[in-house]
C-alpha cells in the first residue's frame, strides 16, 4: 500500500526541477498536489513536476491538433514526502487501525490525522 494518495500535498525530494528560491534567497523544495498514483509500479504523477515534451500526431476524430505537448511524467513514489495538513511540514506516515477496522494515516511529527 502506498503512503501517498491522490490529491495529497507532497514535497518532492528528488527528480527534475524540484528546487525553488523563496524571497530571502534560500533554496526550498517544491510542494505540489498528487494527480495520480500507481502503487504497483511505485510511481506517482505530481502537478507541475517533471514536465516532458511529447510529439503528438494530429487526430481529427478526437479533436487533437497535434504538435509538441508538454505534460507531467511519473516519478518514483520514494521521491515524495507527504505534507501534514495539521502542522504543514513534510512527515513520515504512521498507520493505525481503528476499532471498526479502518486504517487511518497519521503524522509521525504531530500525531495529526492526514486522511480527511
Amino acid at each position: 500500500m502506498a503512503h501517498v494518495k491522490k490529491n495529497d500535498t507532497v514535497v518532492v525530494l528528488a527528480g527534475s526541477n524540484i528546487k525553488e528560491r523563496d524571497p530571502s534567497g534560500r533554496i526550498v523544495l517544491k510542494r505540489a498536489r498528487v494527480l495520480e498514483v500507481k502503487p504497483r509500479e511505485g510511481k506517482v504523477l505530481v502537478e507541475g513536476i517533471r514536465i516532458v515534451k511529447r510529439h503528438v500526431r494530429p487526430n481529427p476524430r478526437r479533436g487533437i491538433a497535434g504538435g509538441i505537448v508538454e505534460r507531467e511524467a511519473y516519478i518514483d513514489i520514494s521521491n515524495v514526502m507527504v505534507v501534514c495538513p495539521a502542522c504543514n511540514r513534510p512527515t513520515r506516515i504512521r498507520r493505525e487501525v481503528g476499532a471498526d477496522g479502518r486504517k487511518t494515516r497519521i503524522c509521525k511529527r504531530c500525531g495529526g490525522v492526514i486522511d480527511r
